[in-house]
C-alpha cells in the first residue's frame, strides 16, 4: 500500500510541475488593467496616453517571485489620448501603423531583485515589427485576496523607459515628439 501510494504521489507531481515548484497561474484582468505612456511634446509638455486593451498570463512563484514568468499583449488600436485626431495619427502608420502592427507584446526572460528590493523584470518587447529586451521595475505583486464573487486576485504595476527610434518610430524629430517614452503597467490579475 505504501508503494503504491509513493507511486500516485510521484504521478501526481509530475503530471503538474506547476504544484511541485510552489507556482500558481494567473490571468490579467482587462476590464483592470491598461498600459499608459508619457512623452514629450514639443519639448515643453508632457502628452499622456493609455492603451485600453491588455490581455496575458502571469506563472508566479509563490516562494520566488524571481522564479515567475509574464506575457502580456496590448491591442495598439486601443490607444486613447482623449483626442480622437491625435489617436488617429497614432494609428497611422507615422507611427504605430495599427493595421500592419496590431499588437504590441512582452514576453519576460528574468527576474532578479533590484538594490531597494524591488523586483526588476527583464524581456523582450515586440512594438511596430521590432523586437527589443526591455527591462521593467515592478511594484508588487500584492498579496492574494479574495473578491466578493469568490475570485483570488493580485495587482502589481511596472514602469519602463524606451527610446522610439530604437523601434523604428521615427516620423517626427525629436523636438516635436520627444525620443524617450516612459511606459506604466497596471495589472490586475486572476487566479485560474
Amino acid at each position: 500500500m505504501k508503494r503504491l501510494f509513493a507511486v500516485g504521489a510521484f504521478v501526481l507531481v509530475s503530471a503538474f510541475p506547476a504544484l511541485a515548484q510552489g507556482t500558481t497561474s494567473w490571468q490579467i484582468d482587462p476590464a483592470h488593467s491598461n498600459a499608459q505612456f508619457t512623452v514629450r511634446h514639443l519639448g515643453i509638455s508632457n502628452v499622456q496616453g493609455e492603451f485600453t486593451r491588455v490581455a496575458g498570463s502571469i506563472v508566479l512563484n509563490e516562494q520566488d517571485p524571481t522564479k515567475s514568468s509574464v506575457t502580456a499583449t496590448v491591442e495598439m488600436a486601443s490607444v486613447d489620448t482623449r483626442n480622437g485626431d491625435r489617436d488617429g495619427d497614432l494609428k497611422s502608420a507615422n507611427f504605430f501603423d495599427v493595421p500592419k502592427f496590431p499588437e504590441m507584446t512582452f514576453k519576460s526572460k528574468s527576474i532578479s531583485r533590484g538594490a531597494d528590493g524591488k523586483l526588476q523584470m527583464t524581456g523582450d518587447l515586440s512594438l511596430h515589427g521590432v523586437t527589443k529586451e526591455v527591462t521593467f521595475a515592478v511594484d508588487g505583486p500584492s498579496d492574494a485576496i479574495k473578491d466578493p464573487w469568490g475570485n483570488q486576485r493580485r495587482g502589481a504595476s511596472a514602469t519602463a523607459k524606451i527610446h522610439r527610434s530604437d523601434f523604428g518610430i521615427t516620423k517626427y524629430p525629436s523636438t516635436v515628439v520627444g525620443e524617450d517614452i516612459n511606459i506604466t503597467l497596471d495589472v490586475e490579475f486572476t487566479k485560474k
